[in-house]
């Protein structure tokens, strides 16, 4: 855009509160926002640094937006920034979390690793190692019996499931512990997450004992393993702002404050995000920053500061403080805080600047890179997927047909999440798909699915199915980003247009990882439904289950099954001259 074209808008700006946007055709290339618009345009005609020269000469559009306050401005334009990514903002890319404990809200409480607890859930944590955090949900589970089935398989049963045969759940599900010991069991498991290591600890190193003088010693070294775990588990960054009371020397007592620490890279940044309520680390994150060499001039960690608040918690509830490294550098986003009764600190010392320092020092790890789900979101212009549901469908000519749900969390497959339906039998895949979209989107509108909405739905199949996907959702109201992934070419398909991504991208692996899981979850209740269903070849003399089972499985029919030839019959195993003879003469 040339300066006198520029001059010449500026001239027709309001002097009211508002955001701008620099456009090169349908691209954004950058958005501010302003107290006074004409007076904040009008400094881009005399641009401060070589980085808003170049914006100004590629853009060549300007757009404006009122709004009735500085923060309504504030806010639309971290929205703003969120949606079109613009190249020569600050910009938040991803937001990954790491894994907490949680006991559901439920009279048998359920005990589970997850990275987006329930809002009744008691929650632990965060925790930085997955694997370590799994061996001791496995050693509580082993020492109190705790339960780790969902609601689904929890209700109705008449015998114990196998966890309890392996010694990992005694079974409230049936009665074989009465629901007052449970709950004690539950409450030894709480003590324990809340630094009573010894009350795990102690079983496991009898049991390792006990063990080791049985000379059983491959079972004693397993338990030595998984005591080292338990015994280590509450490292001191896990405990960090333990102590409770008030939130340190020249603070307040606030109920829930953030600590923000940042590191830069380059033109990459980290903002690492600790999180206490009631002076106890509930979360911790680490999000990644693009961050121009001259973000707004000035002191860089304070500019990239002031980015990155309006960005987090436009869609976040604010927490009562936040204990930062340095002053932000706009003044709006610190009048906004102030509005919203936020306390913003930058504590000097004391246990506040320990915390910020452990902030620092997550922040220094380096950018939040290699996340192929950070890449899939920012391909597809949604939030990064946390969750993704997968959808397919099987059945033979139209007969014994279903529908699998499959979830995948921070791009591993949750089994035990995964849903299938019988549907209506018909040879038509639209329909289906659009029958098992609807199921899902109403059983989730409604609060009967136990599980969270997914934060991006992939179904198996080309333009049809994504088309059947979207007629369900837009008929029941459930807004979530949904896409297809097609087989033969592998192209991803979204109710805008078509990627044909390289065949080496890892967020294409993540769809096709999710699309084959729930292909594969399709197929398997398909055969299961067809071989238990009841068949012309009930009856027929030297044909038992298992015969059946085999029948339907090579010739995929019944119908196929009549049309095959004495000898292919007897190619099956199992099945002799005599048999094939009858099967042929009966069908």
């Amino acid at each position: 855009m040339e300066v006198d074209t520029l001059r010449a808008r500026v001239a027709e700006l309001p002097t009211e509160p508002g955001v701008y946007q620099f456009q090169a055709g349908d691209r954004v290339l950058y958005v501010g926002k302003a107290v006074d618009l004409r007076s904040r345009v009008r400094s881009y005609t005399d641009p401060r640094n070589d980085r808003i020269a170049r914006m100004v000469a590629r853009a060549e559009s300007l757009e404006v937006a009122v709004t009735d306050t500085e923060t309504q401005a504030l806010l639309l334009e971290a929205n703003l920034i969120k949606r079109h990514q613009p190249r020569y903002n600050v910009r938040l890319k991803d937001d990954k979390s790491y894994p907490l404990v949680q006991l559901t809200d439920h009279e048998i409480p359920r005990i589970e690793i997850t990275r987006d607890p329930d809002d009744a859930a008691t929650v632990f944590g965060p925790f930085t190692d997955k694997g370590r955090l799994e061996t001791v949900v496995k050693a509580i589970r082993e020492v109190y019996g705790l339960r780790g089935c969902s609601e689904h398989k929890y209700q109705g049963r008449e015998r114990p499931c196998l966890d309890y045969e392996m010694g990992l759940c005694t079974a409230p599900c049936t009665g074989e512990i009465d629901p007052e010991s449970y709950r004690e069991d539950v409450e030894a498991a709480i003590r324990f997450f809340e630094g009573e290591t010894g009350v795990l600890a102690d079983p496991l190193r009898r049991e390792m004992e006990a063990a080791a003088q049985e000379q059983a010693f491959e079972r004693a070294a397993n338990l030595r393993d998984q005591l080292d775990t338990v015994e280590t588990i509450h490292g001191d960054s896990e405990r960090a702002v333990a102590g409770g009371g008030a939130a340190g020397e020249g603070g307040g007592s606030e109920a829930v404050a953030d600590v923000l620490g940042v590191a830069v890279d380059g033109n990459e940044a980290t903002v690492a995000r600790l999180r206490s309520e009631r002076g106890q680390l509930v979360d911790r994150s680490r999000h990644s920053l693009d961050a121009p060499d001259e973000a707004d001039g000035g002191d860089r960690v304070a500019a990239l500061l002031s980015a990155f608040l309006p960005q987090y918690y436009a869609e976040r509830q604010l927490p009562d403080a936040i204990l930062l490294s340095e002053r932000p550098a706009d003044d709006d986003v610190l009048d906004w805080l102030e509005r919203e009764g936020v306390a913003v600190r930058v504590p000097g010392a004391g246990r506040e600047a320990t915390l910020v320092e452990l902030a620092l020092k997550n922040a220094r790890q380096g950018p939040v890179d290699g996340d192929p789900l950070a890449a899939l979101g920012e391909a597809l212009g949604v939030d990064r997927p946390h969750r993704i549901d997968g959808f397919d469908i099987s059945h033979s000519q139209g007969k014994a047909v279903v529908g699998s749900n499959v979830c995948f969390v921070d791009g591993d497959a949750e089994t035990s999440d995964y849903r299938r339906k019988k549907l209506t039998d018909r040879n038509d895949d639209y329909a289906n798909m659009r029958e098992l979209i609807e199921w899902r989107a109403s059983r989730a509108l409604e609060g009967r699915d136990d599980r969270p909405d997914p934060d991006l739905l992939l179904v198996d199949g080309g333009e049809g199915q994504l088309g059947a996907a979207m007629d369900a959702l837009d008929k029941t109201g459930w807004d979530v980003p949904v896409v297809a992934l097609a087989k033969d070419e592998e192209l991803v398909i979204t109710p805008d247009r078509v990627f044909d991504w390289p065949s080496d991208a890892d967020h294409l692996h993540v769809c096709q990882r999710v699309r084959d899981e729930a292909h594969r979850f399709a197929v398997q209740y398909h055969q299961q439904l067809r071989d238990d269903v009841s068949t012309a070849l009930d009856g027929i003399p030297g044909v038992g289950p298992q015969t059946r089972t085999r029948l339907l499985r090579r010739f995929g029919s019944v119908d196929n099954v009549r049309d095959a030839s004495q000898a292919d019959l007897q190619a099956v195993d199992g099945i002799g001259e005599k048999t094939a003879a009858t099967i042929a003469e009966r069908l």
